[in-house]
């Protein structure tokens, strides 16, 4: 991986730069799909490319592992190969999944043993064996196994887990050096900062991380439940820290708001299911701001459903029948929302890059963030 940051604006710590993987280039700031299991939900990737322009995809580790199998992935020779994707796939480590299953599983220092959420099955995930498998799966981004803290945390809980997340980093980066890549291209490993939301636990794991000198960093355990103001005072604590030439990656943000500012603190890179979540409920996220595309007041509107769509996605469907869609319970509601969404969030990243390189990033987000979260 090469990362080349080919600008900054004076008035914040945003930066717009270049990723180059064996899979292509992604321009940063960049938001990334997430596709769980191989798929984003109800978007073909045929629209992802042509229509979101999607320069990046997340496969989820926990669940491909579960189904369809690594042996399956292998034999398809990869991830990549399997759902028929060309561009850059990031894998993360399955930790927070595991994370989400605290009523069935065990954390031990060893690794953590859960049961399957598909038919009760006992498994072990160990910061070797999940290298393995990431080695299987083949993404050009992997992440190292952590354990997510939840919030609110004790300080202790959360001190010991970030122990445990540096202890397993270690031996996740003991595996990744003595093994090699599977289908002849080359993947990244990424550490996460983890220390929940106290000052001194996110230093000190921030501290750690970027003692390994990896090709890129990720902050976890944020988003999960903390005050937005907290979410980024520690993400700028983190980024402060981080080095400045590696790629940033918050993980599981978030909404547009908090994505801009999280750019302004320095953040490369986002992930999030809120765009096709949402999308896949009625939610639509317009230039205009938000709207619930399900209310009565659509009934009789055959306006487009963003009057300017030309700019990122193809939205040649009015409001109405959009809301006719959703009422009918028609499949492709949830298709069109989802990309619709999705091309929004690309657009929304595209247009804070040029903001960045044209030197008033700042002036457009605080614009921006009034306009995207009104509600329509």
């Amino acid at each position: 991986m090469d990362f080349k940051i080919i600008s900054t604006e004076a008035k914040s710590k945003a930066r717009a730069g270049i990723i180059k993987t064996d899979h292509g280039e992604i321009k940063t700031p960049i938001f990334m799909p997430v596709g769980t299991a191989g798929t984003v939900k109800a978007v073909h990737s045929r629209d992802l490319k042509n229509e979101v322009n999607a320069q990046i995809i997340l496969g989820n580790t926990y669940h491909l592992y579960l189904r369809p199998g690594i042996k399956i992935i292998e034999k398809a020779g990869g991830l990549h190969k399997f759902i028929n994707w060309d561009r850059p796939i990031l894998t993360d480590s399955g930790g927070y999944q595991v994370y989400s299953l605290s009523g069935t599983r065990k954390l031990t220092k060893d690794g953590v043993i859960f049961q399957s959420h598909i038919d009760g099955s006992r498994h072990t995930f160990t910061p070797e064996n999940v290298i393995d498998i990431e080695r299987s799966i083949g993404a050009d981004v992997i992440m190292a196994f952590d354990e997510c803290t939840p919030f609110p945390c004790e300080y202790e809980y959360a001190k010991n887990s970030m122990n445990i997340t540096h202890e397993w980093l270690k031996r996740c980066f003991d595996r990744y050096n003595e093994t090699s890549n599977k289908y002849g291209f080359h993947q990244s490993l990424f550490p996460i900062v983890q220390g929940s939301t106290f000052r001194d636990l996110r230093k000190q794991s921030a501290e750690t991380i970027a003692s390994f000198c990896a090709e890129g960093n990720a902050i976890g355990g944020l988003s999960v439940g903390e005050p937005h103001e907290i979410m980024f005072e520690i993400t700028e604590l983190v980024c402060d820290i981080l080095p400045f030439e590696k790629p940033r990656y918050l993980m599981g943000v978030g909404t547009p708001a908090n994505i801009l500012e999280c750019i302004a603190l320095g953040v490369d890179m986002f992930d999030c299911v809120m765009p096709t979540r949402n999308g896949r409920n009625g939610m639509l996220f317009t230039k205009n701001g938000i709207i619930n595309i399900k209310n009565e007041k659509w009934k009789n509107d055959f306006s487009l459903i963003e009057e300017n769509g030309e700019t990122f996605v193809d939205t040649a469907y009015s409001k109405a029948y959009l809301r006719h869609l959703f009422a009918s319970r028609e499949m492709l509601a949830a298709m069109i929302a989802s990309v619709h969404n999705l091309g929004f969030y690309l657009w929304m990243v595209g247009e804070a890059r040029k903001k960045i390189i044209n030197g008033n990033f700042s002036e457009w987000k605080d614009d921006a963030i009034k306009t995207f979260s009104q509600r329509i």
